[in-house]
């Protein structure tokens, strides 16, 4: 990732999740941790998993499991107390074990800054542990999400 650079394809399918900031969230300078973006990030990575037909349940009924294996954060501005964030999460691209989502945190507000920005490498886990193909159904549900 390069910073402020890179933006977000807008013509790929995203999938949107909306994140108010908890006091709990924040650290000794009255801004998010570092660490809880990752936890925001988690979160809109399962969110979108859900919305393209692999909710929790899903993936444990089908003995699925996702590792994250590399991930990169550009921390672009701070978040504090009470604001909204908007997390668009879209796949980039898949291999055949793995794909990578890149996700963008903006403010939910007029001003739309970017907060922080995410790529997230993941392994797909199969019954036996071991990583197994993507499957095509997990490849065309997150390449058609709104």
């Amino acid at each position: 990732m390069n910073g402020g650079e890179e933006q977000p394809d807008r013509m790929r399918p995203v999938s949107e999740t909306r994140i108010e900031v908890r006091t709990s969230e924040l650290d000794s300078f009255g801004h998010v941790n570092h660490a809880i973006y990752l936890t925001y990030f988690e979160h809109a990575r399962f969110e979108a998993l859900k919305r393209a037909g692999f909710s929790w349940s899903t993936l444990e009924a089908r003995g699925w499991a996702i590792f994250v294996v590399r991930i990169e954060v550009d921390y672009l501005a701070e978040a504090r107390r009470e604001d909204r964030l908007l997390i668009r999460t879209w796949a980039e691209s898949f291999r055949r074990t793995s794909m990578v989502l890149v996700q963008e945190m903006t403010r939910d507000d007029a001003s739309g800054t970017v907060v922080s920005r995410a790529r997230v490498t993941a392994v797909w886990i199969g019954p036996e542990r071991k990583p197994m193909r993507v499957p095509t159904d997990v490849r065309e549900g997150l390449t058609r999400l709104e």
